[in-house]
């Protein structure tokens, strides 16, 4: 009998399942949630919101997609693809209009899947794709300047545009911080290093222990480089959802509709990416409409636990398969683990200096460039490719993701079409 077509994987993942196959996603389900942690702080920070937010997500989204998703290793939570458009809607249309955008978001994903559309989201042209994803890890970069600078905005001073960003960063240069560079050298050191040396422990988890030491006893330190406690309430627990302060009026409702759409755009596109480079690593076929279910899913469970928008994070899934994980229950195990630090370790987070945040994120940032592709592209000489890689790219930067991948498939149709009528 054929399965269903939204089968879960983890059901056919089950059969034969062994005790040593047990053993092995317990393992990699631990190490990911270990990577995942200095992370999803991180990506929150990056994209507006408390850095509890990231966890919450990376539990709920994390759990939920490996549950009901169609691939056997992938892990979902916050990403850096999300970042510029969660702090945008954060910044025009708050908290509220982020839970909103995100549950139409995941309606829209459930729906995309119930109607088999999976396997038409790989026709999304790969110029496009590469030229807003280098565009999202510059404005990462620029946006993690001031923290890793540890740079002082003036009072009233918040730039939401990475233009304005770097005139805020111009204005406040008077207010930078040598201690701050310095941790920031130290944690980006051991960012680039740890890992050609030894490769047991993720490089971002001995950052954070690092440098929060350093921090903590030396008195330069502590002094001249700001802390997530500093900036920031760490709460401990389970969230908390005020659901008397939201608007739920139908003007928010039409106002954050085309961020609604780039999310769930976003999370289709980045989740199945993911689960092909998965299926490459582990042999195995995804179920695409199955995950696009999953993600909507995914994503209406973590902003109702307090969490942002999420997808499948292709380095989490990689470290998932590279370190054992073949089944969904590695992924589960992560979000398990990842909720146990949220009960009884989660205000240690408050010790974590900003400028290795930064750095964190600036690797982030680099990683996810795709730089060698830009490259790729740029030498292939076909002037239509070049020209929406470099138009995507640039909107990206200056204005942000919908106008650009809305000009980035008008230019890409645009071209197609003179390229067939110069044939005739």
């Amino acid at each position: 009998m054929k399965d269903f077509y939204l089968q879960p994987k983890l059901i056919s993942a089950m059969r034969g399942y062994t005790k040593k196959q047990l053993v092995n996603d317990l393992i990699a389900g631990v190490i990911v949630a270990i990577i995942a942690l200095p992370l999803s702080i991180a990506l929150a920070l990056a994209s507006g919101v408390e850095p509890a937010c990231g966890v919450y997500t990376a539990i709920a989204a994390g759990f939920v997609v490996s549950l009901l998703g169609g691939s056997r290793v992938q892990i979902a939570g916050p990403t850096a693809a999300f970042a510029t458009i969660v702090a945008g809607v954060v910044a025009t249309q708050g908290m509220d209009g982020l839970f909103i955008a995100t549950v139409i978001a995941g309606l829209l994903l459930i729906l995309m899947g119930v109607c088999k559309l999976g396997s038409f989201i790989k026709y999304m042209p790969h110029t496009i794709t590469v030229g807003f994803t280098g565009g999202i890890a510059v404005t990462i970069l620029l946006g993690q300047v001031k923290d890793f600078l540890g740079l002082t905005y003036a009072a009233g001073v918040k730039p939401i545009e990475t233009l304005e960003k770097i005139e805020a960063n111009l204005a406040a240069a008077g207010t930078f911080s040598p201690w701050a560079l310095l941790v920031g050298g130290i944690s980006l050191a051991i960012l680039i290093i740890y890992p050609k040396l030894e490769k047991k422990l993720p490089a971002s988890l001995i950052a954070v222990v690092v440098c929060a030491l350093l921090v903590k006893f030396i008195p330069a330190l502590d002094a001249g480089v700001y802390t997530i406690g500093d900036l920031y309430t760490i709460p401990a627990g389970l969230p908390r959802l005020d659901w008397g302060s939201m608007d739920f009026s139908t003007e928010k409702i039409l106002a954050v509709i085309p961020n609604a759409v780039t999310i769930a755009v976003l999370a289709a596109v980045e989740s199945l990416l993911s689960c092909v480079v998965a299926d490459g690593m582990v042999q195995s076929k995804h179920n695409p409409n199955a995950e696009l279910v999953a993600q909507g899913v995914g994503n209406v469970a973590s902003v109702l636990f307090g969490g942002i928008p999420a997808t499948g994070a292709i380095a989490r899934t990689s470290a998932n398969a590279k370190n054992g994980g073949r089944t969904p229950i590695a992924g589960m195990v992560h979000a398990v683990v990842l909720f146990l630090v949220l009960l009884f370790l989660m205000p240690y987070a408050a010790l974590i200096p900003m400028p290795t945040i930064a750095a964190i994120l600036f690797m982030v940032a680099y990683n996810m460039s795709e730089w060698r592709k830009f490259v790729s592209i740029t030498k292939e000489k076909r002037l239509a490719n070049i020209l929406v890689l470099f138009v995507t790219f640039a909107l990206t930067v200056i204005f942000d993701l919908v106008v650009a991948i809305v000009a980035g498939l008008c230019l890409h149709l645009l071209c197609m079409l003179i390229q067939k009528l110069c044939k005739k």
